[in-house]
């Protein structure tokens, strides 16, 4: 008996080859029919297919509701084989009036809340479609998309809706797809709607006049738009960009000059209770201290409470401390990334956009103008024959009860077509009467002149133009600004003045005392006079770096590479265990050490000397980092580092060499640079630089000696000048040839 292979073909491929392969299926499979809309109706295929199936099951505007759970089964079994709990969360999201600017679905029961809460389960909920829904579905019967196969072969769905209505721009759309991702914010369809016919109009507008008629998203929770208005056409321009939205509050006197600040809508997706939670964490926290308290008062529209700290606190300051530390202020994308006409998934402009819709309408008036003609002429076909009918009524009757097949009888002695012998085969008696001959001729004149209207349409194509933008005032009229569902809700609010906010206004002002090991380990013991010798550190570790400061502060940090870093106080671990590695917190290079940490203070100035005896004064506002990078201000040469970062505590600088030469420089003679290598300012035969040390000449050199400390009041004779080597230090100074022993 043969044996047989249970494995089939078997066939070599080399493993990169069949992976490749693979994801790039699931890539395009992902990004075509699943993540990315289509740039014609705006919809994902889930949300096409939801729509798709309530108009199966007739869920008009104008009927009852259905259970959201027969909707879900029609869609899995028919349309789209997923799990349930996926599809009912994108039809909950249709329905949901502050997720989407324009719903799609009109639902009945606990479709969730701004506060975050989910909707209830499918069984309880029920739904039909919206008046927006039906206008993006307008006309499909008469053959303006094409159909497909659904998964199982046994019904159609529409490859793409009709859409009359913009979708794609006026609710938007995010997903996130293989290596791409879209994140359109919606629109006010008025503004849309005039910005398609200047596109009508002006085929060749620019940017500049479309951003004049769509001055920015508008979304359905309100809000206010602070984005500049070139910020904002860039990014129409570009289809990439952001816009940065924010909470709408006002200000509400009460007795006694005190009063309290009121928020009525906040930024778009932010839930919440989720956004109260938080600042109420920042409060505990102590991070809000112009802020005294958050109530919620909200019922059915949003009112959020904030007291301030005393009523002093301008509330302009107390807001944009919140705006800086809260969801109160928001960024949106734009991402403008879509599915184009052609099926490729592109980003496109707000321009691009705006015409691929405008031609895809194009195709459907022209479709539906083809569709209408052939059924005028099938129309006319059957009317012609039935008027065969009234000419020779009494002999059609005679054929038609003596043939034994009547009907191809009728065709061969009428001369008609099977359509029109058919027709009159399914005519009533009733209607054979004279009144009914006279009504069939009007008809055939109504519908020849109405061929002729549609084939001049078709030949011109300025005239199909002129329907399109009979069909955007249509819109317009039905879903525009005058409406009540249309009425732009996010203010245009421009970009907000620059509001200085004091660093004490974001962080609560505390003492404390910050330590650094020698292994650069740091933390921020509360308070002021802590006793050091009681602090613990890591086994093998020890104190190097300790400084009374303020929360309010912030910290410069110094490294042999001559970078500059900077981190908040508030910011450092607190004095409880070791602290943590400084490493953690800035990108600090392995062969790089810590050489200074210094408080910031606008204006002051420091002394930085690399080993090579060069140097220069710094300002501290120059070297301040705004990233964890740091900032390059000391470059020093190879096999030279950074060694010290000196505040100013006198009039002049001691160097001390290796050779133990010693030099001293009035700081008026040290040049004040923004970044370099240095000036040089002691020069060495042998070794380098061995000590520096800012002095005050009036009051001479000072150095330990045993438990005394000796003087050397007349420096005159070390005063070589810049660049020298000096002279040798004096009698009994120390060795190792340090200033502090």
């Amino acid at each position: 008996m043969a044996s047989t292979s249970l494995a089939g073909e078997i066939r070599d491929t080399e493993l990169h080859d069949a992976l490749s392969e693979r994801y790039l299926s699931y890539a395009l499979s992902t990004i075509m029919a699943r993540s990315l809309p289509d740039v014609r109706d705006g919809l994902k295929p889930v949300h096409r297919r939801i729509l798709w199936a309530m108009r199966q099951l007739k869920l008009d505007p104008g009927s009852g509701y259905k259970k959201c759970a027969r909707v879900v089964g029609d869609v899995i079994g028919k349309y789209h084989p997923h799990g349930d709990a996926s599809i009912y969360e994108a039809l909950v999201r249709l329905a949901q009036d502050f997720a989407v600017r324009y719903p799609l679905i009109d639902g009945q029961g606990n479709f969730g809340n701004v506060d975050g809460d989910n909707a209830a389960a499918m069984r309880y909920t029920e739904s039909r479609l919206t008046t927006v829904a039906r206008a993006l579905m307008d006309g499909i019967e008469s053959d303006t998309v094409d159909f497909r196969d659904t998964y199982d072969g046994e019904g159609e769905e529409p490859v793409v809706l009709p859409s009359r209505f913009p979708n794609l721009l006026a609710n938007g759309s995010t997903g996130i797809a293989v290596g791409m991702a879209t994140s359109i914010p919606p629109h006010n369809v008025g503004e849309l709607c005039d910005a398609m016919r200047l596109i009508i109009a002006q085929p060749d507008c620019s940017i500049d006049a479309l951003a004049t008629a769509v001055q920015g998203p508008d979304f359905p929770t309100g809000g206010v738009l602070v984005e500049t208005a070139e910020n904002i056409r860039q990014a129409y321009a570009t289809g990439r960009g952001s816009f940065r939205l924010r909470a709408r509050w006002e200000k509400e006197a009460l007795p006694l000059g005190a009063y309290q600040i009121v928020v009525t809508e906040i930024p778009y997706m932010v839930p919440k209770a989720r956004l109260i939670e938080k600042i109420a964490e920042l409060l505990e926290e102590k991070k809000l201290p112009l802020l005294a308290d958050i109530r919620e008062e909200s019922a059915e529209q949003i009112r959020l409470v904030f007291e301030p700290k005393t009523r002093n606190v301008d509330p302009d300051v107390l807001m944009e401390s919140l705006f800086r530390s809260t969801d109160l202020e928001v960024r949106i994308p734009l991402n403008l990334n879509v599915i184009d006409s052609k099926g490729v998934p592109r980003v496109l402009s707000l321009k691009e956009a705006l015409r691929e819709f405008l031609d895809h309408r194009l195709v459907v008036l022209e479709r539906r103008s083809r569709n209408r003609l052939d059924e005028i002429s099938r129309r006319m076909e059957i009317l012609r024959g039935q008027m065969v009918v009234y000419l020779n009524v009494d002999e059609v009757i005679r054929i038609i009860r003596e043939a034994d097949a009547p009907k191809p009888a009728l065709i061969e002695r009428f001369d008609l077509t099977d359509l029109q012998a058919e027709a009159i085969l399914n005519l009533r008696l009733r209607a054979l009467h004279k009144l009914e001959q006279i009504a069939i001729q009007q008809e055939l004149d109504a519908l020849a002149l109405e061929a002729t209207g549609i084939e001049t349409l078709l030949a011109d194509e300025g005239l199909r133009w002129q329907a399109i933008d009979r069909e955007v005032v249509e819109i317009n009229e039905e879903f525009g600004r005058q409406t009540e569902l249309g009425r732009r809700r996010t203010e245009l609010g421009g970009a907000p003045s620059a509001i200085i906010v004091p660093v004490h206004a974001l962080v609560e002002r505390e003492p404390v005392t910050v330590l650094c090991s020698d292994k650069g380990w740091i933390r921020a013991v509360k308070g002021h006079n802590v006793p050091l010798a009681d602090q613990r550190y890591k086994e093998g570790d020890g104190p190097r770096f300790a400084l009374e400061t303020q929360t309010t502060d912030r910290l410069l940090i110094f490294a042999s590479n001559g970078r500059f870093f900077t981190l908040g106080i508030d910011k450092l671990p607190g004095g409880r265990g070791h602290g943590e590695p400084l490493k953690l917190m800035i990108d600090l290079p392995n062969e790089a050490e810590i050489v200074a940490l210094r408080i910031y203070r606008p204006g002051e100035k420091m002394m930085l000397v690399s080993t090579d005896g060069r140097g220069f004064i710094v300002n501290q506002d120059e070297a301040q980092a705004q990233t964890r990078a740091g900032k390059q201000v000391m470059n020093p040469a190879e096999k030279v580092t950074a060694r010290f970062c000196l505040p100013f505590t006198g009039d002049a600088l001691a160097l001390v060499g290796e050779n133990r030469k010693l030099l001293i420089l009035p700081l008026a003679d040290i040049p004040e640079m923004t970044r370099g290598r240095g000036v040089i300012l002691q020069k060495y035969k042998d070794g380098g630089l061995a000590d520096a040390k800012i002095i005050t000449l009036a009051e001479g050199l000072n150095w330990p000696s045993g438990s005394r400390v000796r003087t050397e009041p007349d420096l005159t004779a070390w005063k070589t000048g810049r660049g020298s080597s000096g002279r040798m230090v004096p009698n009994g100074f120390p060795r190792p040839t340090r200033f502090e022993g």
